[in-house]
């Protein structure tokens, strides 16, 4: 049994990684080769010829079409044949590679690999910040080798800031705030609150105000595996609470995890922000920044997973700090469950 669920939208891409030649991703153990049309609409097809299994993804667009590189096959976009490897034979109909549905918003390539009537656009988080004036958006992409849950565990755990990205985002008073956890319906929401404090380097220089602020950290789980986490600092003295924080400079970091196996998935991540969002010098440098800090989260999820593998009669352990994480495994359990005995 896997360990996601399906019949769900994940992100396959960014809307910038895909263009007129294939991509090729697996997404939640399914091979998918991705293309646009030449309307500028996206194709997410299984990467395999039903001719040999070549994956596609090495084949020759010709038009909207895709011809298989090895006996020339040629699929139109809705995956039917449209010309057989013998020129002079019947194109078969029958012939034809899997689509699966797909959707473009708040700039990411959305796929749905289940089954395809249950494919509603209006499922897609809304994600109100990447697609809302006064605020700018951008991110990158990073292939993890770990559980995308493990993903989840620290995106909803951040006291792990103080001690992995001591030199950025993290400080002490972290470790010294009181945790609020809630479970509202299919969301877990990880509060945290930090008034009267020093900000830490970044936020010091987005605020670009001295003194002490008050700085907050609410990070929110969306089936089927996404955490936003809204943060940010004021100035004490202006009224900001954790309802209510648009005083000060506010970002709303954004995390996709998509499986790709048991032991690795597509990492999505980016930060929209209401603060110098005109200037594209600092979105670039900021893109690069945070790219460094989730290349350290990286280095310390494939680390951990390697250890899970090398003890397997070993189990994690949960801490007060894991709250979250436990419990938005909880709710994927429980849907995974759900999906089985409508299924059975």
């Amino acid at each position: 049994m896997s360990t996601w669920l399906t019949n769900q939208w994940y992100v396959a891409a960014w809307d910038a990684e895909v263009d007129s030649a294939p991509l090729s991703r697996t997404i939640c153990g399914v091979p998918v080769m991705l293309y646009r049309k030449l309307d500028r609409s996206v194709v997410a097809m299984r990467d395999a010829c039903p001719h040999r299994l070549l994956p596609l993804s090495m084949g020759i667009r010709e038009g909207d079409s895709i011809r298989c590189k090895y006996h020339g096959l040629k699929l139109g976009p809705d995956g039917v044949a449209e010309e057989m490897p013998l020129k002079s034979e019947a194109v078969n109909k029958r012939v034809c590679a899997e689509t699966f549905a797909v959707a473009e918003k708040h700039r990411f390539i959305w796929i749905w690999v289940g089954e395809k009537d249950k494919a509603d656009p209006a499922l897609i988080p809304d994600l109100w910040p990447c697609s809302t004036k006064g605020w700018v958006f951008d991110g990158g992409y990073y292939p993890i080798k770990c559980d995308y849950r493990l993903m989840i565990d620290n995106l909803m755990d951040l006291t792990h800031e103080t001690y992995v990205h001591s030199s950025s985002i993290g400080q002490e008073e972290i470790l010294e705030a009181p945790l609020e956890c809630r479970v509202e319906d299919e969301r877990v929401f990880l509060s945290r609150w930090m008034p009267g404090i020093d900000a830490p380097p970044f936020w010091r220089n987005a605020l670009k105000k001295p003194g002490p602020v008050d700085r907050w950290q609410i990070c929110q789980f969306l089936l089927p595996s996404a955490v936003m986490i809204d943060v940010g600092v004021a100035p004490v003295d202006a009224g900001a609470t954790l309802e209510d924080h648009d005083q000060g400079v506010r970002g709303m970091v954004v995390d996709f995890m998509t499986p790709e196996t048991e032991t690795s998935h597509h990492y999505f991540w980016g930060m929209a922000r209401n603060f110098d969002i005109d200037d594209t010098g600092f979105t670039a440098r900021f893109k690069a920044q945070q790219g460094g800090v989730f290349a350290e989260d990286r280095e310390i999820l494939e680390a951990q997973q390697a250890a899970i593998l090398a003890n397997p009669g070993k189990k994690l352990a949960a801490y007060r700090i894991d709250e979250g994480g436990v419990r938005a495994r909880q709710i994927i359990t429980r849907k995974m469950r759900a999906a089985e005995e409508v299924d059975g």
